[in-house]
């Protein structure tokens, strides 16, 4: 055996000559492996090799075969330890657990006789890691029948920043009784911390402080089983309240975790006659509960009250009584609704936050079965509440994961294990115990309330369910009803456990009816500025009602979303609707429907008079716009004078397919008439076609000046990630400041859109190998992934066409640019046109293609078909741009 976990020592024989044993350390890190020639002088030379370096190598091998032979063996490439080594034995002991043979092992420091050696010192430090873990391992094995005190104490002294020998310390003083000195142990170690790394304890250390604080009272708080995840703002605000407030309790509905926030605060505190959880859900007799459980006489104990709800009076009197009568008492009590006692706090226990539950869902789904595929269960739909993810994580033990899945169709029927209390068996019990104890009155508001889907006002709710107020507010007292902002909503299990119960033929009526009307009222509101912000909150909170409706009043719901769906860019929504709904609505709302779904202009549908009509080919399918749009727009303009809307609508056909000209005189019409009505949705448009249009005649500073003013009313609607499509105004800005050569902004304003539609995405890549081309350093796989991400795409030809331009940019090749020229033949879209055009004039270095972009951009064309003929010069220019 050679040792190294100390001086060398070779068994037998005394070896002389540092380099002698520097090189027996060096093979001895790799026993029984070839270790090159090349390798080992490098090793043991490392500053200045020998002027003979094979040589001196080989005279330093044979001393060593002299005085300890038949331990290195020759090979080829160098050289072989043929012997067991300490260190290698030591890894294999620890690795067994056999610890306190593997430490006796250590007779000093590792590779002492090497120290200072290059290559020592990884595998040094190494070794002393992993004894120092050992040790730690060796010393937990005898807390409990070993004083292991003063061990520690020297290692902690020794080590002052390595936090297990502390955590090890807390506890071997907590098991000793030494409670106060164990929270004396962790107060240096967690200030120390704080002070030399600004770090907080690790979670052993943290365990290890929460068991001394465990053992130093009395108490019968029971043993946690599993571990307790997220909720620290809970735990924080609660540990806050218990401190300052006699009387606090935890509400919320079934399942969300009441009881467990109270026990994990409980077992927190620091109460001088310790924390005592009495359990009421089966009590008959709250005081003689308590009294069962603790003495109250010249005590100052923390009374956890649990599941005060169903015997409400009850506790809270005696909670009243008791505290009035002792006055170090202190009383954290969970209920479905507050105990109302005066000087109570209260704190709404909320469901996890969907990280959290995730969480959740995988410490507990992998504990019942490692292999669990725990990503594709749809956590989501269990609302947040512990009970649902726990009961869902323990079905995994004998279904697979898409059977789980399937089976949350029906969360309420989710059981649990034959320990649980039969309330909490199921959801469904879990909610049947909540229901039973409601007034008749109650279950009537709460089973309708089923009806609503995301929520609903005040106002909505007594209208619509015929309840009054106060019931409304026992309801959320109660925990049943959540109160978020101003709506009043159902956690998703729970409204499905009242639709159950739900007898009211006519309710469906009612409530199609009130958000048919409420829509009609307030979509003319969509354009009055001073409204407009309130009527587009409408619209998003009530999405999932106005969805209802829809199926009983498609015609007056359809027309009342429509401006709403074009404000916010909604086309694939407004298209899934126009689909479904196109069968079942006559008049102007079929017409719009056609329009949206097909593509096709229905005949008089401009005429309709419905708002709508004049801007609806926005949201269509068809990518271009209808046939004759400029005669069309222009009759609006003619028919509305002094219409804001009718003169974007002109000005935006203008500038697209006939004259620029006429568009800079119809968008300045329609930003005076929107800045007339505060329509920030209008002002954003008309400003951003005014950039194009200043761009297009060639001013690019105006243009971005114009781009950055219609950014701040677009942000005011909450659009400017939508307006006038997705990433489009984001998208310009960035492109005009690359080209005025900022492109530190450009870049900025790239990184700060935030979409996931994957046209918005293609124009994003598009725009930063624009950007890195005009910075000189042409980007070939941004230009790709705009390509790759166009595919599978209903993208405009306009769009693809650019996309293509940049490619050619990014490759040298001539060939993307040809099929950008060939999407734009004959394109009704003469600007779209131009810019091509401009990019294959500079291409082929033609003036004559400059001319036709420049005739384009006016209005007035001059060559019959300027692509072919730059199709033409491709064919016979360079392959490179010129």
């Amino acid at each position: 055996m050679i040792g190294v976990l100390g001086p060398l020592e070779v068994e037998g024989h005394r070896v002389g000559g540092s380099r002698l044993r520097v090189l027996l350390i060096r093979l001895a890190l790799e026993p029984g492996r070839v270790v090159t020639s090349e390798r080992l002088i490098d090793d043991l030379w490392p500053e200045e090799p020998p002027e003979h370096p094979a040589a001196a190598l080989q005279s330093l091998v044979s001393r060593a075969r002299r005085e300890v032979p038949g331990l290195i063996s020759s090979h080829p490439a160098g050289y072989v330890l043929d012997a067991e080594v300490d260190a290698a034995l030591f890894e294999r002991l620890a690795r067994a657990g056999e610890h306190r043979a593997a430490l006796a092992l250590w007779r000093g420091t590792a590779l002492a006789d090497a120290a200072g050696m290059p290559f020592a010192q990884a595998p040094a430090a190494r070794l002393e890691e992993l004894r120092l873990r050992s040790l730690a391992a060796r010393i937990e094995d005898d807390l409990g029948p070993h004083d292991v005190v003063p061990e520690l104490e020297e290692l902690t002294t020794a080590h002052p920043l390595r936090e297990p020998f502390h955590a090890l310390l807390v506890r071997a003083l907590a098991r000793a009784g030494r409670q106060g000195e164990a929270l004396e142990a962790f107060e240096r170690i967690r200030s120390r911390l704080a002070g030399e790394l600004g770090a907080d304890p690790g979670p052993e250390l943290r365990q290890a402080h929460l068991d001394a604080l465990r053992g130093r009272r009395r108490g019968n708080l029971p043993a946690p089983l599993t571990g307790f995840v997220g909720r620290q703002a809970d735990v924080e605000r609660v540990f806050g309240l218990v401190r300052s407030s006699r009387l606090v309790t935890l509400t919320g509905p079934g399942g969300v975790g009441k009881t467990r926030l109270a026990l994990e605060v409980a077992a927190a505190l620091d109460v001088p006659d310790g924390a005592w959880l009495v359990e009421l859900a089966g009590a008959a007799d709250v005081r003689a509960a308590v009294e069962a459980v603790v003495p109250l006489k010249d005590t100052a104990p923390l009374l956890v009250l649990d599941n005060c709800e169903h015997v409400i009076d009850e506790a809270a009197a005696l909670a009243q009584r008791l505290l009035s009568a002792h006055p170090r008492l202190r009383v954290l009590a969970t209920s479905r609704e507050a105990l109302d006692v005066t000087g109570e706090s209260v704190h709404v226990v909320p469901p996890l936050p969907e990280r959290d539950a995730v969480r959740l869902f995988a410490e507990r789904a992998l504990a019942v079965r490692a292999d669990a595929d725990v990503e594709s269960v749809p956590v989501a739909r269990l609302d947040g509440l512990p009970l649902a993810i726990e009961l869902a994580a323990a079905r995994l033990r004998t279904m697979s994961a898409s059977m789980v899945s399937a089976q949350l169709a029906d969360v309420l029927g989710l059981r649990g294990g034959r320990t649980a209390q039969p309330r909490h068996r199921t959801l469904r019990a879990v909610i049947e115990w909540s229901w039973r104890l409601l007034e008749p009155g109650e279950q009537r508001l709460l089973s309708r309330m089923s009806v609503f889907s995301g929520g609903a006002t005040a106002g909505a709710v007594l209208e619509v369910c015929g309840a009054d107020g106060e019931v409304l507010a026992s309801l959320v007292d109660k925990s049943l009803v959540q109160l978020r902002g101003e709506r009043y909503a159902l956690l998703e299990t729970v409204r499905r456990f009242a639709a159950e119960h739900l007898d009211d033929d006519g309710l469906a009526a009612r409530h199609a009816r009130y958000y048919v009307e409420l829509a009609e009222r307030a979509e003319p509101e969509l354009r009055i500025g001073a409204r407009q912000l309130g009527a587009l909150a409408l619209f998003e909170a009530e999405s999932g009602n106005l969805d209802a409706a829809m199926a009983r009043h498609p015609d007056r719901a359809f027309l009342a979303r429509v401006w709403f769906w074009m404000m916010r860019g909604r086309r694939r929504e407004a298209q899934t609707w126009a689909a479904a709904l196109m069968e079942h609505t006559s008049g102007a709302a079929r017409a719009l429907c056609e329009l949206i779904a097909t593509g096709e202009l229905p005949p008089g549908l401009t005429r309709s008079g419905h708002p709508a009509a004049r801007a609806g080919w926005a949201l269509s399918v068809r990518l271009a716009p209808p046939r004759d749009v400029i005669e069309l727009a222009e009759e609006e303009v003619s028919r509305r004078p002094g219409d804001p809307v009718a003169a974007l609508m002109a000005g935006i056909a203008q500038f697209e397919y006939g004259d620029a000209a006429r568009a800079e005189r119809l968008l300045p019409q329609a930003l005076d008439g929107f800045r007339a009505t505060g329509d920030r949705w209008g002002l954003a448009l008309a400003l951003y076609w005014l950039s194009l249009a200043a761009e297009n005649r060639g001013d690019p500073a105006g243009a971005l000046e114009l781009a950055l003013r219609s950014v701040e009313p677009a942000t005011e609607i909450g659009g400017v990630q939508a307006l006038p499509g997705p990433a489009h105004l984001g998208v310009r800005v960035a492109r005009l400041q690359a080209e005025l050569g900022d492109f530190a902004a450009a870049d900025a304003a790239l990184d700060a859109l935030a979409v996931d539609d994957p046209l918005a995405l293609a124009r994003i890549a598009h725009a930063r190998a624009e950007v890195a081309r005009r910075r000189g350093t042409p980007d070939r796989e941004r230009a790709g992934e705009a390509l790759r991400l166009l595919s599978g795409q209903e993208a405009p030809d306009q769009f693809a066409a650019q996309v293509q331009v940049e490619l050619a940019y990014a490759t040298g090749s001539p060939e993307p640019l040809r099929r950008a020229l060939e999407l734009m033949d004959a394109h009704p879209d003469r600007t779209a046109r131009a810019i091509i055009l401009e990019h294959a004039a500079a291409w082929c270095g033609s003036a004559e293609l400059l001319d036709a972009a420049r005739a384009l951009r006016s209005g007035q064309a001059t060559m019959p078909s300027p692509e072919r003929y730059a199709l033409s010069l491709l064919s016979s220019s360079l392959s490179r741009p010129m």
